[in-house]
């Protein structure tokens, strides 16, 4: 557990420098969340730090960058290269994988290095990558043209390095609910095929014809493609067309299977999918509370020295750390934390106080410079006269936001009037003064460095979108009477991009700004899906390269040669196919992903595009695209729902964290912060956030007085990841004294385990 330190009380104790630094160590790792257990010898411990640094990380990630994107200019792409410059670039890469992974191996015990499939997997994929730049390199070198299987391994190296862990977390989550819910998919294949022969056996022998002229379900490999397709309805009415138009008694055997898949097995499958993610995701966030509290109650046994009864960290060797941890952290920034820290004065941290560090230090605190208004120093007498008040009053009144809401209400309705109309075309410049004189009201009253601030998307937005009618419409008043040309419709575009301002008037509303507030707090955690998704679709799309390059080509519509009417290829002849979707091909990285898109869509492009491909190659590459539809549509789709639902629920149960919570309220005893709503005059040193915008007070005046100087307050009350808003929230359910189990039961916990109060919160909304 450490090193642990007795002093007697009032003892000057400067802990050693490999100490200290050990102990940063183990705090970033509570900070960050990551779990690598790493030897403690002072030069592991400098490697370990280096391993960790900025720079390592980004070069890592830019070499993983560069290694996917050599197949954009690997055969067949729109701009080859030839294969040495590409194999020179990859074996660059490959060198940089082994060099990161080696200074792993250095920084963590050889039994658990050797351990960790994550590393066997990265050494698996760079012996297999060489073996087949080698084989490749020696049949180019006779002109023999091969297959470069190992392309579709490359993501292995983005989901495998440290750097990735959002991205792994989604394959996780599979890995884990996978087991769980393979029963209700075989059930689910298993009832398809039983649907399929009994299609075979009922229509093989009628000589039904399909609207094509082909054979209709009479090939078992068809027909459980066709079914496939129908669960989604893609295909529907047309795949029963045929049947029901022989005999109106065949309709009940497909609204069975519609009823059957459609309704009840996706949705039963989705219910399990979200049941076991659920479950799987508390298993890990309990996992990473525990494991973050044990990596720093190990920082505390290293750094703590006794007071009297009991074990505290000195304020010095506090401040130490918190140095090494935040080397840029402004002395004003560091003495507020403290005070945080120390409630008592007493100089040194208690245990409870010190698990918090990493939390504190999470937490970005900004410094609020409280300024006056330009106008205020020039003419004071007049900015500060009854009249001047009155009018910045009534501009920070909430009801000059509805005036102003109604406005814009109205607006919309002229702009969809017809715009000829005279009258219509003055009410537009009548709309334009009114916003004009908004935003110079709000220059008046508001800071201007702080109304245009950084983080004031709405202000800017406006003033960009005023400024931009203003400019157009006197553009299009001057050279009207030229006629030359007409520029109204761009005009019309500025105009209608004013109704945006509804959105604010959304946000004014307190439910609805907690909805929106919720879906930012989702949005970004869902980009690690996107991840994912872009992985999958990676792995894919090579392979789809590998089988079908060359097979459809794209001609220019002005072509009229004969290959261009059948895609290059005379097996699409007279099909739908050649007709529309040539372009759907798979000649390159980015004509597959679009080709892919299209195929997740799940529409009647699924059927002509699977369908065509399948005549220029042969009917069993339709399992390409069924294993693509079951991977992606009924499998990662339906995590990706389930995680949106547990997100969401989530996120709008709870806004703040008990941390947050208790540094804001020392912040405001302090009497250095400022809330949200008093931030309207203040020029920001740092990203803030505030409330619908930013400047909604309605005593600016006063509060101008008052608030000069230096202030604090917490530059978001946001999370980052729906993954921290759980950790959070399930930390704040176990006890500050409890030190949780031993690392090795941490890393055994079973998601059928008991532990404390369920951290999802169903009772806390």
């Amino acid at each position: 557990m450490g090193v642990e330190n007795h002093y007697p009380a009032g003892h000057q104790h400067l802990l050693g420098e490999q100490d200290l630094l050990l102990a940063a160590a183990y705090v970033s790792d509570a900070q960050y969340n990551r779990n690598v257990p790493f030897e403690t010898s002072p030069q592991t411990i400098r490697l370990y730090n280096f391993y960790n640094h900025w720079t390592v990380r980004a070069a890592t990630n830019f070499f993983i960058f560069v290694d996917l994107s050599l197949a954009l200019f690997e055969e067949p792409a729109l701009f080859p290269l030839p294969f040495l410059t590409t194999s020179i670039v990859e074996v660059l890469c490959l060198t940089t994988f082994f060099g990161r992974l080696v200074h792993f191996a250095k920084v963590t015990p050889q039994m658990v290095f050797w351990k960790d499939t994550k590393n066997i997997c990265i050494m698996v994929t760079i012996v297999l990558t060489l073996i087949d730049l080698i084989i490749c390199g020696s049949l180019e070198a006779v002109g023999i043209h091969s297959v470069r299987w190992s392309r579709a391994l490359r993501p292995v190296f983005l989901i495998n390095f440290p750097e990735s862990r959002q991205i792994r977390r989604p394959f996780r989550s599979i890995r884990n609910t996978l087991p769980d819910i393979l029963c209700v998919f075989l059930l689910f294949l298993f009832s398809m095929l039983i649907f399929s022969l009994m299609a075979l056996k009922l229509f093989w022998d009628r000589g039904l014809r399909t609207v094509e002229g082909s054979p209709y379900f009479t090939n078992i490999l068809e027909i459980v493609f066709e079914l496939c397709v129908l669960v989604a309805t893609a295909n529907s009415p047309d795949v029963m067309m045929p049947a029901y138009t022989f005999n109106w008694w065949y309709s009940p055997y497909f609204l069975t299977y519609v009823i059957t898949s459609t309704y009840i097995f996706t949705s039963v499958f989705l219910a399990v999918v979200y049941s076991n993610y659920r479950k799987h995701l508390k298993n890990e966030i309990r996992k990473l509370a525990y494991l973050k509290r044990h990596k720093m109650i190990k920082a505390f046994n290293i750094l703590k020295v006794k007071v009297g009864t009991e074990f505290v960290v000195k304020e010095a060797e506090w401040k130490r750390l918190a140095k090494v941890m935040a080397p840029d952290i402004s002395s004003s920034h560091l003495e507020l934390l403290l005070k945080i820290s120390d409630e008592g004065q007493e100089g040194h941290v208690d245990k409870v106080n010190f698990l918090r560090l990493a939390d504190l230090l999470s937490i970005q605190a900004v410094t609020i410079n409280i300024k006056r208004h330009p106008l205020e120093g020039w003419m004071p007498r007049v900015y500060t006269s009854p009249l001047s008040l009155f009018i910045q009053e009534m501009v920070q009144h909430r009801i000059f936001v509805w005036i102003y809401d109604v406005i814009t209400l109205i607006n919309a309705i002229f702009i969809a009037l017809d715009e000829k109309n005279p009258l219509i075309s003055y009410a537009e410049w009548l709309f334009l003064s009114l916003y004009v004189i908004e935003i110079l009201l709000k220059l008046y009253t508001y800071e201007p460095r702080a109304y245009f601030g950084r983080k004031q998307f709405w202000n800017w937005f406006e003033a960009l979108i005023i400024i931009a009618a203003l400019v157009a419409s006197v553009a299009n008043a001057s050279i009207q009477s030229a006629r030359k040309y007409n520029s109204q419709q761009i005009l019309d575009i500025v105009l209608v991009l004013r109704i945006l301002r509804l959105l604010r008037v959304v946000v004014s509303i307190q439910r609805f700004r907690v909805v929106v507030t919720t879906l930012i707090t989702v949005g970004p955690t869902t980009l690690t899906f996107g991840g994912l998704v872009w992985v999958v679709y990676y792995m894919f799309a090579i392979v789809g390269m590998e089988i079908f390059h060359g097979k459809v080509r794209f001609f220019d519509p002005n072509f009229t040669t004969p290959d261009a009417l059948v895609c290059g290829n005379l097996a699409l002849k007279a099909t739908a196919f050649a007709d529309r979707y040539c372009r759907n091909n798979f000649n390159g990285l980015n004509s597959s992903f679009i080709a892919l898109m299209a195929l997740m869509l799940v529409n009647q492009r699924f059927l002509l595009v699977a369908g065509g491909f399948a005549l220029v190659t042969h009917q069993a590459a339709k399992l390409y695209f069924i294993a693509f539809h079951i991977v992606v549509v009924i499998l990662i789709v339906n995590i990706f729902i389930a995680f949106i639902l547990e997100a969401f629920f989530v996120a709008y149960s709870l806004e703040k964290s008990e941390v947050e919570t208790a540094i804001e309220k020392k912040i405001q005893e302090l009497g250095v912060g400022v809330k949200e709503a008093e931030v309207q005059d203040g020029t920001l040193t740092d990203n803030t956030d505030t409330e619908d915008g930013g400047f909604s007070g309605d005593d600016g005046h006063s509060r101008r007085k008052a608030l000069k100087g230096l202030y604090f307050r917490i530059a978001s009350k946001k999370y980052k990841t729906v993954d921290t808003l759980l950790q959070r929230m399930f930390e704040s359910e176990i006890a500050p004294e409890d030190e949780g189990p031993s690392l090795e039961e941490i890393l055994n916990f079973s998601p059928n385990d008991m532990y404390p109060k369920n951290p999802n919160f169903e009772n806390s909304a």
